[in-house]
């Protein structure tokens, strides 16, 4: 079974040695504003969808993680995946790749 994004959350800040209210103080909503340790908590117990691409960023920072695990774990492509024009072909190449990187 998949750890859900909310489970690698909380296992990253763990890591990190970061408390809710800690790692929330330093995630920023566009008006510059912190998020607050109970939308964190939320986050972390699968209870909201993952966040928008501009909070996966500053996670991804903050708990020294990978922007594109963090995609991939909420279910998001990458923005500069969204925002391009791809031809079928390419766009199943790619997976048929990504499935046979994953599986080994």
């Amino acid at each position: 079974m998949s750890e859900t994004f909310g489970q690698v959350l909380t296992a990253a800040r763990r890591r990190a040695g970061l408390s809710q209210r800690e790692l929330a103080a330093r995630i920023l909503k566009e008006d510059g504003d912190a998020i607050s340790p109970q939308y964190l908590n939320d986050l972390e117990r699968d209870r909201r969808n993952p966040p928008a691409q501009h909070f996966l960023k500053q996670l991804a920072h903050a708990l020294d993680l990978p922007e594109e695990y963090l995609a991939f774990v909420a279910g998001q492509l990458p923005e500069d995946l969204r925002s391009g024009s791809f031809a079928p072909e390419q766009v199943q190449a790619a997976f048929h790749a990504f499935r046979r990187t994953l599986r080994g």
